[in-house]
Formats: C-alpha cells, sequence, structure tokens
C-alpha cells in the first residue's frame, strides 16, 4: 500500500517536497579587523555559524580572517540562490576598496559591527 501511495505523487510534487527541506538562505558578506583596515567578502548559508568560526580562527594563521583579526560583520546581502551569491561575492571582490567601502556605507554609514545582531536571530 505504501508503494502506492508513493506512485500517486507526481514528480513535481516530490521536487517540491524535496526542495522545500532545503534552506535557501545565501549570504554574501563582509567582515572586518577592529581598525576597519582589512576587508574579507565571503558567502555562506548560515551566517551566525560562519560569523563563530571566523571568530574562532582570530589570531591563527588558519585563514585569511584568523591572520588579520577580520570577523567583524559589516555588510550582508541575502539570496535564496547559490548561484547568484556565488556570482555576486566573485563581483565585489574585483572591487577596488572604494567601491566595496561604498557598498559598506550604503546599508551601515557608522560601520556598526554587526555580529550581535546576526546572533540574536
Amino acid at each position: 500500500m505504501k508503494w502506492r501511495e508513493e506512485k500517486s505523487f507526481t514528480h513535481a510534487s516530490k521536487l517540491f517536497v524535496i526542495l522545500s527541506m532545503w534552506n535557501h538562505n545565501y549570504y554574501v558578506y563582509i567582515t572586518t579587523n577592529y581598525d576597519k583596515s582589512i576587508l574579507y567578502i565571503g558567502v555562506t548559508n548560515d551566517l551566525s555559524r560562519r560569523l563563530y568560526e571566523h571568530e574562532e580562527n582570530k589570531g591563527t594563521g588558519k585563514s585569511f580572517t584568523g591572520r588579520y583579526y577580520c570577523y567583524y560583520l559589516v555588510h550582508y546581502e541575502h539570496f535564496t540562490n547559490i548561484e547568484h551569491a556565488i556570482e555576486h561575492e566573485k563581483e565585489i571582490k574585483k572591487w577596488r576598496r572604494e567601491k566595496k567601502d561604498a557598498l559598506i556605507n550604503s546599508t551601515n554609514p557608522d560601520w556598526k559591527f554587526l555580529n550581535d545582531e546576526i546572533n540574536q536571530e
């Protein structure tokens, strides 16, 4: 009987059920060091977890963010499509510092560290 119930689903409805179980939240984000002299651009599907990982690596040579204490979040953008998020991350990485600063200023003109805001969600 179970086989017949499964068989009654169309391929499209099965696909919808599978896709709706996945978390379609992706973030392009920018972190900086305390002096705001270094920027790091990244992409993740779990911003809170990723910020935690960056902070855990602080002061180590394991990663760029650890080496330069780059774990203070100053900008992020939400995407539901991973390809769009990766494309935007790559685009930002190519920008000159002035354009990156302008992007941050457009949403966070005081360059407030947003880590606590994300961790409360």
